[in-house]
């Protein structure tokens, strides 16, 4: 199990925003569970370049942070959903807007990140 070496910086909300974010994967598995995609495997079809083991992790640290809820349904095979909570819901607009961001400054940006993919 992995163990913090750092203590978590409380000073400033962004670095509280970032220790909630501090995941490749997070801001795609809120999105989609926004976007109705509940159940583990969908979330994994979505999200194809992750190993199954991650999303696992980065789901239970965004339920355990508050983001997500997790609902299991007893049956032959036990089912998992997740849904957003109300402070999971506010990140909604927060996402939107970086996507926006990211968006505007395509242009610019994408040049950038192809000249260095090619350098490696």
């Amino acid at each position: 199990m992995y163990e913090r070496k750092l203590p978590v910086e409380l000073e400033c909300g962004l670095h509280l925003f970032m220790e909630v974010m501090n995941g490749k994967w997070k801001i795609n598995l809120i999105w989609c569970v926004h976007q109705g995609i509940k159940r583990p495997g969908e979330l994994h079809r979505k999200i194809p370049k992750a190993s199954r083991r991650l999303l696992d992790s980065q789901l239970k640290q965004l339920t355990d942070q508050g983001i997500l809820t997790k609902t299991i349904f007893e049956g032959k095979v036990l089912k998992a959903e997740y849904g957003l909570t109300p402070l999971g819901e506010s990140l909604i607009p927060v996402i939107e807007l970086t996507a926006r961001w990211g968006e505007t400054h395509r242009n610019v940006l994408e040049p950038l990140f192809q000249a260095s993919a090619g350098s490696h």
